[in-house]
């Protein structure tokens, strides 16, 4: 446990740096754990990092975040790095990877892959254009609360409380009353938060992203450990001391971003 609040005080305020300094400060953190991101996945799949298959992927995170990157400030390029050529991009090279290789490289190893690289990179790229918003600091910072905010609550809710498992296949560990506590704790922590920091957005409107937020976060965190319960790993990577990887920090803040997105909110 010491170590485990010593790695979360020092990365807390790490990142909090960066997203204070803004700009492509952050833009440069958010893109380096985009990278290590899809490096664990790859890792829990048991695809070395630095083949041909797993060079496919990177490229696929790469260009879904230079297409998020120069949209995000107007940039002459930005055409050239669209999204929907990104993803058609990734699957041509897949597709004729399983050929070169005489199937030694399968389509099913090159779906997961894919799908893996479409996750992290769509994720990490919401996640860096929110900082080129005049507010962005701010919406970034609210919903880093929220998120943090619902992992404590969930915790110490579920560890003080708990007694009903959630989801026992996936992920035994959680209660369904840590998953409430855990939900009304960050919704508190939203709309209180969004009262103080520079938003322009009702009471009600913090109170519905709030709930999302949480809700989707939730979700993102069971997604995570549906995947390593299936490639049978504990822990996404070994990067930060108590805490695991780059994924199992941000599984909920990825998912979370990719419905705020998709539901117009970014």
């Amino acid at each position: 446990m010491k170590q485990r609040v010593i790695t979360g005080v020092l990365g807390a305020a790490g990142f909090l740096f960066l997203l204070w300094m803004g700009g492509w400060w952050y833009t440069g953190l958010v893109g380096l754990l985009a990278t290590v991101g899809y490096a664990e996945y790859c890792r829990m799949n048991r695809v070395k990092w630095n083949s041909l298959q797993a060079a496919i992927g990177f490229m696929v995170v790469w260009l879904l975040f230079l297409s998020g990157l120069f949209s995000a400030v107007a940039h002459p390029y930005a055409g050239v790095f669209h999204s929907p050529e990104n993803i058609l991009i990734g699957l041509i090279l897949y597709f004729l990877l399983t050929v070169w290789t005489k199937n030694r490289v399968n389509i099913h190893e090159t779906a997961y892959l894919l799908v893996g690289a479409l996750y992290i990179g769509f994720g990490f790229t919401f996640m860096m254009q929110f900082i080129w918003r005049p507010d962005g600091w701010a919406w970034t910072l609210l919903v880093l609360l929220i998120t943090w905010t619902n992992d404590s609550g969930a915790y110490f809710v579920g560890k003080q409380y708990g007694r009903r498992r959630l989801w026992p296949a996936i992920s035994p560990n959680k209660t369904v009353e840590g998953s409430i506590g855990g939900i009304i704790f960050s919704v508190l922590m939203g709309v209180a938060a969004g009262w103080i920091l520079p938003i322009d957005a009702k009471p009600l409107a913090l109170l519905g992203i709030s709930l999302l937020v949480a809700v989707t976060g939730q979700l993102g965190d069971l997604v995570e450990s549906a995947w390593k319960r299936t490639t049978g790993v504990k822990d996404s990577g070994m990067l930060l001391p108590g805490h695991g990887g780059v994924l199992d920090r941000f599984d909920s803040l990825l998912f979370s971003l990719i419905v705020l997105k998709v539901c117009h909110l970014i």
